[in-house]
């Protein structure tokens, strides 16, 4: 009878030691009631470390100015979102993944016009303003080069902006109703109404934040915060948490390759990080199946220095 050969890269030697009583149910039980009391006890004395959710008020109230500015790039395209590509628009072509441009796939699911979603539409929700309607429809009736005459204006002056009695101020020379639509959407967002009316846009009943999440993040408001917190990409902040508490430690290694070059000075780090991830996550999968690397742990003998007492208790 022949007997089966043994092959020390995939079979395990026969154990042929000693047992010990182990009750998992025991053990298992005693470590979870041990890590709920930690988690009360802890979030008892600590709380939750996170900021309340940054809105178009909080950020207008805050920096007027700078949501002004923002504003103004929503109406002459310069705005991430105005530049951004699928699936808002198609502005552009977005991140490759060598000859393949992973928006296309994706297309426009998501359509966005900056100028008409978050400016002129708001400010047409607006009741009982006969001096913004009349901009209004100034605005609907002029032709497409005399609007970007206006921006265009209105962008070059918006340099010395000021913020004066609740109201954005801007000396510009030929912008028509730009100065007054900067202003009441300055002056909506600062009551909390523009925040509203970004939501329900698409119908009343819904709960798609992804307007008012592209406007604030457009601004230079949440981007400092997010500094100051150490949470942007040159912080390690995928992993970090607000308020100096440890975050997701296990995305380490996502967040590793944003602080080397190529990735860190490349515009395209995002995709080309995912392909990286993608593939070492595969190879992790596919392990158990690679000779040579699933042998790695017998061949080390790393088992010994986890089970050390047991193996102490052999000699």
């Amino acid at each position: 009878m022949s007997t089966k050969r043994f092959r020390p890269d995939v079979d395990a030697p026969e154990y042929k030691g000693g047992y010990s009583p182990y009750d998992i149910i025991k053990e298992g039980t005693i470590a979870i009631g041990v890590i709920f009391l930690l988690t009360l006890l802890l979030a008892i004395l600590f709380g939750s470390p996170d900021e309340h959710a940054i809105t178009i008020k909080t950020w207008s109230n805050a920096a007027p100015i700078d949501f002004a500015t923002t504003a103004t790039s929503e109406l002459n395209g310069t705005s991430t979102t105005g530049g951004y590509g699928a699936p808002y628009n198609n502005a552009s072509d977005g991140p490759a993944l060598g000859p393949i441009h992973v928006a296309h796939l994706i297309g426009v699911r998501i359509p966005i016009n900056t100028v008409k979603d978050f400016v002129i539409d708001p400010l047409k929700s607006l009741p009982n303003q006969p001096v913004l309607d009349q901009n209004l429809a100034m605005w609907a009736s002029a032709s497409t080069s005399t609007r970007s005459t206006w921006i265009a204006n209105y962008t070059k002056a918006s340099a010395n902006m000021k913020f004066t009695d609740g109201h954005v101020v801007v000396n510009a020379t030929d912008a028509g109703p730009v100065p007054v639509m900067v202003d009441s959407l300055t002056q909506m967002a600062r009551s909390g109404a523009l925040d509203q009316a970004l939501v329900t846009g698409s119908g009343f009943y819904t709960t798609d934040f992804t307007k008012p999440l592209l406007f604030v993040s457009d601004g230079t408001y949440l981007a400092d915060l997010a500094t100051k917190q150490h949470l942007s990409g040159d912080q390690w902040g995928m992993m970090n948490e607000t308020g100096s508490y440890p975050g997701q430690a296990w995305l380490w290694l996502y967040s590793f390759w944003y602080q080397i070059p190529p990735f860190n000075t490349s515009g395209n780090a995002d995709i080309l990080i995912l392909g990286i991830m993608l593939l070492l996550s595969v190879g992790l999968l596919l392990l158990p199946f690679i000779p040579g690397l699933r042998s790695i742990p017998r061949r080390t003998r790393v088992y010994r220095i986890i089970w050390r007492e047991h193996y102490q208790n052999l000699k």
